[in-house]
């Protein structure tokens, strides 16, 4: 099974641009992040043009996530299902269950700058889809893959300078320790499986340069519990998506996945 995850940074801007890709890749499920439009605008018929399903959850001009599969949808929810009842506000997770595997595509908020509210929102809705994870699945049991935008680097490898990062967002002990909490009920980074190398992102600043300049983060991630990960037979970032006409700023991550 091949799972891809890929922040567009607006769908109605470069559908065209998923479409060819998806042409290309093939991927059985591709979970999509900042689509950018309501429920009513998605491009469902171009989708099953291709053979794929989908489902869509969005708000209109912000956020907005999508999961798209040829290997079906079932179980489809969004938002957290954690015991609280204050429902997430923004359009950012989606759940689905596609060929087996329990998909959480995600879309986590930026934080904008430390101390800010958006940052005790980022830091709580963190928290929330680990208490989500607790209640819902069993990450060492099941087959669940947990895929998005984090808007974390993980560590220190993670960024191109630490030192240019100090003191923002992104990088904080806070928000590591919120995503270290999330792996520690089993689930593997799985690009962490194979690369341990310094310099490979996954979003870049469309100013000064920082793409050519190699100045990124690898905040694009895909978390995949026990089961799932060692079935892993590669997983790579797309660079290549990242160049061109009206590109977005991240770039799709892929895995392959040899599950029975």
């Amino acid at each position: 099974m091949r799972i891809a995850t890929w922040n567009v940074n607006s769908l109605k801007a470069r559908l065209g641009r998923v479409e060819a890709w998806i042409r290309a890749v093939q991927p059985d499920v591709l979970c999509v992040q900042e689509t950018k439009m309501a429920d009513e605008a998605f491009p469902h018929a171009a989708f099953g043009a291709l053979g794929y399903e989908s489902v869509h959850h969005g708000e209109g001009r912000w956020n907005g996530v999508a999961v798209i599969s040829r290997v079906g949808l079932d179980d489809v929810r969004s938002g957290f299902a954690d015991g609280r009842d204050d429902p997430d506000p923004d359009a950012r997770i989606l759940w689905a269950t596609c060929g087996g595997v329990r998909v959480a595509c995600c879309y986590v908020p930026n934080g904008r700058e430390v101390g800010h509210d958006h940052y005790h929102y980022k830091l709580d809705w963190l928290g929330r889809l680990h208490d989500d994870l607790v209640a819902n699945t069993d990450p060492v049991a099941d087959r669940v893959v947990v895929v998005g935008d984090f808007n974390v680097a993980p560590d220190d490898r993670d960024v191109w300078s630490p030192a240019a990062f100090e003191g923002s967002t992104h990088v904080t002990g806070p928000e590591r320790a919120a995503i270290d909490r999330i792996t520690g009920l089993g689930l593997v980074d799985v690009f962490r499986e194979r690369f341990d190398d310094t310099g490979l992102h996954s979003w870049w600043d469309y100013r000064a340069g920082a793409f050519y300049k190699k100045q990124g983060m690898r905040i694009d991630l895909i978390l995949a519990s026990p089961s799932v990960a060692e079935a892993l037979d590669f997983v790579l970032i797309d660079r290549n998506e990242r160049k061109g006409e009206k590109p977005s700023d991240h770039a799709p991550v892929v895995a392959d996945f040899c599950l029975g």
